[in-house]
């Protein structure tokens, strides 16, 4: 069976956009993958995090793993940090990634575009680890949405790197991005990524969100003036971006047949019919999550997690600091 591997950076409550774009995916993947899937806590602090609010989330990111149907006996669900060997190969990786290519990368690029303060040694290096939290594993692949690309590129790379320099040390991954709901975008602004970091909450349906709450985001979307349900994310991208939304939540109906469906009828109708879809999944996964959180089902599936994580990275890391001349017993 294939091995794939993705995880999840929970600085904010999961959204419907992680929902789309990752856990649903994930979900149906593990009966055709051996799946591995993680909490990036690491990764959090990058930048400042608020102790106790990280912790809960964290808490929820995992209890939202299961609710959307990550199942512990399919999948190897665990924290980052668990796993010691993710960080002592990312050092490793780390002095192997050139500068120029962490230069490159779009977040550092964007934060410094914008004039950003402050900004962390940890969040300039972040890809050199996010690629030792792959390469470790030896994933066949990753899914990612479309601007995470980049960063499986640069793993790709990297494992060339080591594999030219010292031998066979990795498997060389490839990046698996799904048509359908690859990149859900904020409902206030369907130019940005719906986000948890975004300043206008209106735009972000979280999981845990009130289910009237979460209907009034999607009422109050961003359409335009054609009046037209049409999939046309250049000219139309509030509406294309509901059009995804409609479909990932119905089985990845074609986005035509969801256009003859609502021919002839206003957005109001189509927004309904949208929240409708929204609320419906969110009303299952807050039954499930209730009934997770506060169960000893989140400490038995770490820690047989971390067990089956650890068993496979601490092998990889002994092979790979061999090759390197690291080992001296």
């Amino acid at each position: 069976m294939k091995r794939m591997l993705s995880g999840i950076k929970p600085t904010g409550q999961l959204h419907l956009g992680n929902y789309i774009g990752a856990l649903k995916n994930f979900v149906n993947y593990q009966d055709e993958y051996e799946m591995f899937a993680f909490i990036a806590n690491l990764h959090c602090i990058t930048t400042a995090q608020d102790p106790n609010e990280l912790q809960k989330n964290l808490k929820d990111c995992v209890a939202l793993y299961l609710a959307c149907g990550l199942d512990p006996n399919k999948a190897t669900i665990f924290l980052q940090t668990d796993i010691k060997a993710q960080a002592q190969l990312g050092y490793i990786i780390c002095c192997h990634t050139y500068m120029g290519e962490l230069n490159r990368m779009t977040q550092f690029k964007d934060k410094m575009a914008k004039n950003e303060t402050n900004l962390s040694g940890g969040l300039y290096t972040y890809p050199a680890l996010m690629a030792a939290d792959i390469l470790i594993y030896d994933p066949d692949y990753v899914p990612v949405g479309d601007d995470q690309k980049q960063h499986v590129e640069l793993t790709r790379d990297l494992a060339e790197r080591f594999n030219n320099k010292y031998g066979e040390l990795f498997k060389v991954p490839e990046p698996l991005i799904s048509k359908v709901g690859a990149r859900i975008m904020s409902l206030s602004d369907p130019s940005k990524k719906m986000s948890k970091s975004d300043d206008n909450d209106k735009g972000c349906v979280y999981l845990l969100d009130d289910l009237n709450v979460a209907k009034k985001k999607v009422m109050s979307a961003v359409t335009d003036s054609l009046a037209n349900v049409k999939y046309d994310p250049i000219n139309q991208p509030g509406i294309s971006n509901l059009i995804q939304i409609y479909s990932s939540l119905s089985n990845n109906m074609p986005y035509a047949e969801i256009e003859k469906m609502f021919e002839g009828k206003g957005y109001g109708d189509f927004k309904k019919a949208v929240s409708e879809k929204v609320c419906e999944t969110l009303s299952d996964i807050q039954e499930k999550y209730n009934n997770i959180i506060n169960s000893d089902i989140l400490e038995k599936t770490l820690n047989d997690g971390a067990t089956k994580a650890n068993l496979i990275a601490e092998e990889k890391l002994k092979k790979v600091q061999k090759a390197l001349g690291m080992e001296i017993l």
